[in-house]
C-alpha cells in the first residue's frame, strides 16, 4: 500500500513539475472555435489542404476548426483581416507564396513581417509551364523563340496578380527577354475554362490543375519550374535545365497567426501541425494534390518568408510590375 502510494505522489509531483513549467496560454488553448482563413477562392489546392488541417486539428484538440474562403484584392482581404484578428491562436491564416509577392505589386494595410508570426510551411508545390496544342511549339527552346519574335506579345494568363502563377511568367520574361503578356484571371477554374478554349494558350500552372489534360494530350507540358525534374513527369524537363539555370519557382502552403500571438501558442500550433504532416495517411493525401509535405519550425518558415519577400521585390522591378 505504501509502495503504491509513493508512486502516486511522485506522478503527481512530476504532472506538477510539468504544469508548472508549461505556460498557461499553451495548457488552456485552444478554447473555442478556430478559424482558418485562405484569401483565395474555395475547391483549388490551398483550401484541400486547409481543410485537411481543420480535420486534424478538429480531432486532435475537440475544438471545431473551420475554413472560410475570403478572396479579394490579389489576397490582401482575407489576409488583412487575419493581421486585425485577436492575436489568440483561433484566428489563423494559411496562404501561399502570394504572401511574398504581393507586397512588391501594391500597397497593402499590413506589415507581411510585423503584422504576423510564421508557424509552418505544410506543403511545396511545382509548377509546369503548358501550352495549348494550336500553339506551333513542342519544346521550351521554341518557345521562346517565339515568344520572342512576336510584335505584340504572348498572352500568358495567370490565376490572378500576385500568385505564382503570375510570377513563374514574369520571372521567365525576364530571364528570357521574351515578349510575354499577363492576363490575369480569378482563379485557376477560370483559366482552365480560356485554356481549354483557346481563349489563352499559355500558363504556368499548379501540377494537379493540369496533370489530366497533359495526360490526355489537350494540354502540351514544355517544362517543370522545380530544380530537379519531377518524379511523375519525368520526361518533362526543368526551365533550368533547358538554357535558363537559376530559374526555380515552387509555391507553397503555410499557416500564420497575429502578431503577438504567445509564442507558446504558436509553438503548439506549429507542433501539432507538424505531427499531423509526418502521419502516413496526411502525407499520401497532400501527394495526391501534388504536393510535398514540409512541416518546418517557425524560425526556419520566418527565415523562408523574408527570403521569398525579397527575391519576388526583385523579380517584379525587374519586370517592371512593381508598386511604384
Amino acid at each position: 500500500m505504501q509502495s503504491r502510494l509513493s508512486t502516486s505522489l511522485g506522478a503527481l509531483a512530476v504532472l506538477s513539475v510539468v504544469a508548472a513549467v508549461t505556460p498557461a496560454g499553451a495548457q488552456t488553448y485552444p478554447t473555442k472555435q478556430i478559424e482558418l482563413i485562405i484569401p483565395f477562392v474555395a475547391g483549388g489546392t490551398t483550401d484541400n489542404i486547409a481543410r485537411l488541417v481543420a480535420q486534424r486539428f478538429t480531432e486532435s484538440w475537440g475544438q471545431t476548426v473551420i475554413v472560410n474562403s475570403r478572396p479579394g484584392g490579389g489576397s490582401v482581404i482575407g489576409t488583412a483581416a487575419v493581421a486585425k484578428a485577436p492575436p489568440d491562436g483561433h484566428t489563423l491564416l494559411v496562404s501561399t507564396v502570394a504572401y511574398t509577392v504581393v507586397p512588391a505589386l501594391q500597397k497593402l494595410p499590413y506589415d507581411p513581417i510585423k503584422d504576423f508570426a510564421a508557424v509552418t510551411e505544410l506543403a511545396s508545390l511545382p509548377l509546369v509551364l503548358v501550352v495549348h496544342p494550336s500553339l506551333p511549339v513542342t519544346n521550351l527552346k521554341e518557345f521562346t523563340a517565339y515568344i520572342k519574335a512576336s510584335p505584340t506579345g504572348v498572352d500568358y494568363a495567370s490565376a490572378g496578380p500576385g500568385t505564382s502563377t503570375h510570377l513563374a511568367g514574369a520571372l521567365f520574361q525576364t530571364m528570357t527577354g521574351g515578349n510575354l503578356v499577363h492576363v490575369p484571371f480569378k482563379g485557376n477554374a477560370e483559366v482552365m475554362n480560356a485554356l481549354l478554349g483557346g481563349h489563352v494558350k499559355v500558363y504556368f500552372s499548379l501540377v494537379p490543375t493540369v496533370s489530366q489534360h497533359i495526360k490526355a494530350g489537350t494540354l502540351r507540358a514544355l517544362a517543370v519550374t522545380t530544380e530537379k525534374r519531377l518524379s511523375y513527369l519525368p520526361e518533362v524537363p526543368t526551365i533550368a535545365e533547358s538554357g535558363f539555370p537559376g530559374y526555380e519557382v515552387n509555391s507553397w502552403q503555410g499557416i500564420f497567426a497575429p502578431a503577438g500571438t504567445p509564442k507558446d501558442v504558436v509553438s503548439k500550433i506549429n507542433g501539432e501541425a507538424v505531427r499531423m504532416i509526418n502521419t502516413p495517411v496526411v502525407r499520401e493525401r497532400i501527394r495526391l494534390e501534388g504536393a510535398e509535405p514540409v512541416g518546418s519550425t517557425p524560425e526556419e518558415f520566418t527565415r523562408r518568408v523574408a527570403s521569398e519577400i525579397a527575391k519576388w521585390s526583385k523579380v517584379a522591378k525587374a519586370a517592371g510590375i512593381a508598386e511604384n
